[in-house]
């Protein structure tokens, strides 16, 4: 039912049809008693052609259709066939419907223009019924039902008002969320930059002071020389490494510049020690040999799980646990981070933008990794990193 329903809001000229064909079977059982007291029927016909004719494509042209409308009704005034004729027919409620419609899709001026003509159109049709009581108390049903008709015009016009705002609020929210959303990715990859960049520095920097000292023991403690050519080679490649990611992220150059340490897998046991302090129990697992990781893996997976315990803090809830995982083989790195807390960041995410998850997909990316973050099977929160080592 649900299914019909919407399929006869995307087809609204389905329905006006079904409209204009009961007003047509109606109308032609009080034309049999019409053709009987001098009705012609060549006229009866063009009337109702003209009256239920538009109804279908009133939602498309409400002017148009009105307006064939109203002429229909006048050409009836003057062959409904006298006194003895058809005082009301059924495809007279097309008035009500055409000015319901100018009401509710065109707009008051519209509809108050047509107003006029229905009043002057109904006033002839009284004077032809004039000495009826019957007359005068159908000339008020008519108005009765005018006036219902405005009022549901009006009704059902400020909700197309109000969807129709309604709807372009909700373009503008997704527009904006989609430049928050690259806003976000934009200041996460100039951070990454930024770090990198200081990564590189520090190598740079190792390199010069081993090529000094290689440069002072060459001769007299060579093999102190060549222990430093080596750290410088080794250095160098590690420093050529970082160089190829920095410049593959964008790097806003009015950013402030941070003249601070960069954390690496080390600090990952302090944030755990701090996310303890702070309630919420930690478990860390590490397998493997963590100390020796490339300078920008190590800071990549210190922010991931920074970010990560802080989510799980911030959403999680009460008598939350969480376990923070690192495996290390000879090809890859994978981190976990897992929490088995009430809260639902996922819900966070669809209202912010979700710019955490962005900035740990980021600097996964720029890692040539891969990152997974959702709902847990098991209840809780769940993150995922993997960086690829043998290259």
């Amino acid at each position: 039912m649900r299914r019909f329903s919407l399929w006869m809001k995307a087809h609204p000229a389905f329905g006006d049809s079904l409209i204009a064909g009961l007003l047509l079977i109606f109308d032609m059982g009080v034309g049999v008693s019409a053709f009987d007291r001098g009705v012609s029927f060549s006229a009866f016909l063009a009337v109702t052609l003209l009256m239920l004719g538009p109804l279908p494509f009133r939602r498309y042209h409400p002017l148009g259709s009105a307006y064939l409308i109203l002429a229909g009704a006048f050409l009836q005034l003057f062959t409904h066939g006298g006194n003895e004729g058809v005082p009301v027919r059924m495809s007279d409620f097309a008035l009500a419907i055409a000015l319901y419609t100018l009401v509710a899709y065109t707009g008051r001026k519209a509809a108050l223009v047509y107003s006029g003509w229905l009043l002057a159109g109904t006033l002839l049709w009284a004077i032809f019924q004039i000495g009826e009581i019957q007359a005068v108390f159908l000339a008020f049903m008519v108005f009765v039902i005018f006036g219902f008709s405005w009022a549901m015009g009006e009704f059902v016009g400020a909700r197309r008002a109000y969807h129709s705002e309604l709807e372009q609020r909700l373009k503008l929210l997704e527009t904006e969320r989609d430049q928050q959303a690259k806003l976000a990715v934009g200041e996460e990859r100039s951070r990454i930059a930024r770090e990198l960049h200081d990564v590189v520095a520090h190598a740079v920097s190792v390199m010069i002071v081993h090529a000094d000292g290689a440069a002072y023991t060459i001769r007299s403690q060579p093999e102190v020389a060549e222990n430093a050519v080596r750290t410088i080679a080794q250095t160098g490649r590690l420093a050529l490494t970082e160089m190829r990611r920095l410049l593959g992220v964008l790097r806003s150059e009015d950013a402030e510049t941070q003249w601070a340490p960069q954390p690496d897998v080390r600090g990952v046991v302090e944030l755990a020690e701090n996310t303890r302090a702070a309630g919420v129990p930690v478990r860390l697992e590490i397998t493997g040999d963590v100390d020796d990781l490339p300078a920008g893996v190590g800071l990549s997976i210190y922010r991931i799980v920074q970010e990560a315990l802080t989510n799980t803090i911030k959403h999680a809830g009460a008598g939350t646990t969480a376990l923070v995982r690192l495996a290390r083989t000879q090809e890859e790195l994978r981190l976990e981070v897992i929490d088995n807390g009430f809260g639902t960041p996922h819900d966070v995410v669809k209202v912010s933008g979700g710019n955490g998850l962005i900035g740990m997909r980021e600097r996964t990316a720029v890692l040539g990794g891969e990152f997974e973050a959702g709902p847990n099977p098991g209840g809780g929160w769940r993150v995922r990193a993997t960086f690829p080592l043998a290259a």
